[in-house]
């Protein structure tokens, strides 16, 4: 649904501006009117100016820190016993980015006028994911919402530790990664080109591994380079469109989840996230049913969507989930058997919270080693590259200096 950037008068005089989202200009103006507010221009919002919006924003506080500040403050606002409405007031005063200020300010008018907060919400997808709003229903219904939000703040929080710990532990290996990379470039580009012309003036015999590099230097300093990089981005381009398919995005997963090294820990990342997930979906007070629909949505695994899914019928159908679970092969036998027990137990929540935190610890133990174990890996293969690269170069002219002695 459009969105439209509206400046109005509001009653007593006072100039407003925000954001409404409606099926048409004059649909924004009809709702602005009922809020006791009076339009003075309504300008639809174009995707180009959202997305500029969107890079703009990078630059200030990411948008995950925003939400999270804004769910724990909201959270702490209700549970003091202040309105909905003059908390969203407050909140549309405090935040200093433009773009989530006219998002709040257009829930909070939407919420005066009588529309639920979980409605006002689901326009904002960009901000309020399917937890956040299925949450906030459940808040909403049972009048908890304070709590709510303050399980949400939690959750996210715990979900960003989770994040911030695996970007921390890749920083290392990328900026070593990117560096030797850079340094291979200029001897490709600079450093062999001119010790090749001056080899070539001496008419020596040139060893085949010194060709193979000077082959490779050409191709790096000719109009051979955008060939090479419009195949590989024909080739990028392709897998990508095969990847967003179903059947490609099944096959990345499951080659995925069978790497090596990575595999076992993407498997603990994605058993972990659903663990976590259900069990806080089912501590806020939603159904078996809907918590499986809204965790299939958000697992960011197709094998794990799938078994979620088969395991959301099955309950439906007054079944078991543990089967279609330990079926999928992404969940071990051992954790399988726990849902199982903590199903039949009716503590499905408390067993599926502990076997987040032990997945979460084992996880943390992984990331360190790993990150351990890449980096001297990178050196050695950077160096090993490296060092062909001065072989190639040096050889020539040990033999030229050998000829003239």
């Amino acid at each position: 649904m459009p969105r439209y950037q509206y400046t109005a008068i509001a009653d007593g005089g006072k100039k407003t501006k925000g954001v409404i989202t409606a099926e048409s200009s004059y649909s924004a103006r009809k709702q602005l009117r009922m809020r006791s507010i009076h339009p003075t221009v309504v300008t639809e919002i174009n995707s180009g100016a959202e997305e500029r919006g969107r890079l703009f924003s990078i630059f200030g506080k990411t948008s995950k820190a925003q939400l999270i500040d804004f769910t724990k403050q909201m959270a702490t606002l209700l549970n003091s016993g202040i309105k909905l409405t003059e908390s969203l007031s407050v909140m549309t005063m405090q935040t200093s980015d433009a773009r989530f200020k006219n998002a709040i300010s257009d829930i909070r008018d939407r919420v005066v006028t009588g529309e639920s907060f979980t409605d006002a919400l689901k326009d904002y997808e960009d901000y309020f994911d399917v937890i956040y709003i299925s949450m906030v229903r459940v808040g909403e219904v049972t009048g908890s919402l304070g709590e709510s939000l303050a399980t949400i703040a939690s959750f996210m929080e715990k979900r960003q530790r989770v994040e911030s710990k695996v970007i921390t532990a890749m920083i290392y290996p990328i900026v070593l990664t990117v560096f030797c990379m850079a340094a291979i470039l200029v001897l490709t580009t600079f450093v062999i080109p001119k010790i090749a012309e001056q080899i070539a003036r001496t008419g020596q015999h040139l060893p085949w591994i010194t060709k193979q590099l000077m082959n490779v230097s050409y191709v790096m300093t000719s109009w051979w380079i955008f060939v090479v990089i419009g195949v590989i981005a024909a080739i990028v381009w392709g897998l990508k469109r095969f990847l967003s398919t179903p059947r490609g995005a099944y096959m990345r997963d499951k080659f995925i989840l069978s790497l090596p090294m990575f595999g076992p820990l993407i498997k603990q990342r994605v058993v972990s996230r659903f663990a976590s997930t259900l069990s806080t979906l089912l501590g806020s007070g939603l159904s078996m049913a809907e918590s499986l629909r809204v965790v299939s949505e958000v697992t960011g695994n197709t094998i794990m969507r799938r078994a979620v899914q088969q395991a959301r019928e099955r309950i439906l159908a007054g079944a078991d989930i543990a089967t279609p679970l330990r079926d999928s092969g992404v969940i071990d036998p051992a954790i399988a058997h726990m849902v199982s027990v903590g199903e039949k137990s009716g503590e499905l929540e408390k067993m599926l919270r502990s076997v987040s935190e032990n997945l979460e610890s084992s996880t943390d133990v992984v990331i360190e080693r790993l990150s351990a174990a890449i980096s001297p890996l990178i050196i050695i293969f950077m160096a090993a590259i490296i060092g062909v690269i001065a072989y190639a170069t040096i050889l020539p002219i040990l033999e030229v200096s050998a000829g003239k002695i």
